[in-house]
């Protein structure tokens, strides 16, 4: 049997590790999205509404972290994932929808155009946008959408992370929860003072 001890001692180590995995997280995402973040349409999108009580920017930002979370459990079982063209293509995978009230008609349209109007913004920011960051974008929407299925693991994650993190910008007060967003976000207004 554990005592009291032994369990504060688990739950401390724990909560060091999850510690650890957000700093990770955050880096990466600084690592390998920095030119995507620092651009006027990030800078749009933390502007716009998007699922209900979210913004197109923290949005993507979530999917980022959760795709992130997914490829570093993976990693732990031997599974190799591409973490640049995941950060790139879950940053990315919704910047077409910026504007969405004067391009689209209707949420159905909205939902089958999106991806390939993310592709285009994704080609602008990233230079030699990787096919597999494109093929991660287009395909962010399967099942729904008309969108195709994801030919990659990569494209498989980041759906369901959209799908994961959706969920979340509809739910009141997920953020207090999971405040890591607001983590990236002051490091990326640390560093355009500097």
């Amino acid at each position: 049997m554990e005592t009291s001890n032994h369990k504060s001692i688990r739950q401390l180590q724990k909560q060091e590790r999850r510690d650890r995995r957000k700093v990770k997280i955050q880096r990466d995402i600084l690592r390998y999205g920095s030119e995507i973040l620092d651009s006027d349409e990030m800078q749009e999108a933390f502007k716009q509404k998007h699922h209900t009580l979210s913004t197109v920017g923290e949005h993507s930002l979530r999917v980022a972290r959760t795709s992130l979370a997914i490829c570093y459990a993976l990693r732990k079982l031997r599974v190799p994932t591409d973490i640049p063209a995941v950060v790139a293509g879950s940053l990315c995978h919704d910047l077409g929808i910026l504007g969405r009230n004067e391009k689209y008609d209707s949420n159905k349209e909205c939902s089958r155009l999106h991806p390939g109007d993310s592709v285009e913004v994704a080609q602008k920011l990233v230079n030699d946008l990787p096919e597999k960051t494109t093929d991660i974008i287009s395909r962010h929407m399967w099942p729904a959408g008309q969108s195709k299925p994801p030919n990659s693991l990569e494209a498989t994650i980041v759906s369901a992370a959209d799908k994961i993190a959706a969920v979340g910008d509809f739910v009141k007060g997920y953020e207090e929860k999971r405040p890591g967003i607001k983590g990236v976000i002051q490091e990326l207004a640390d560093r355009k003072k500097k």
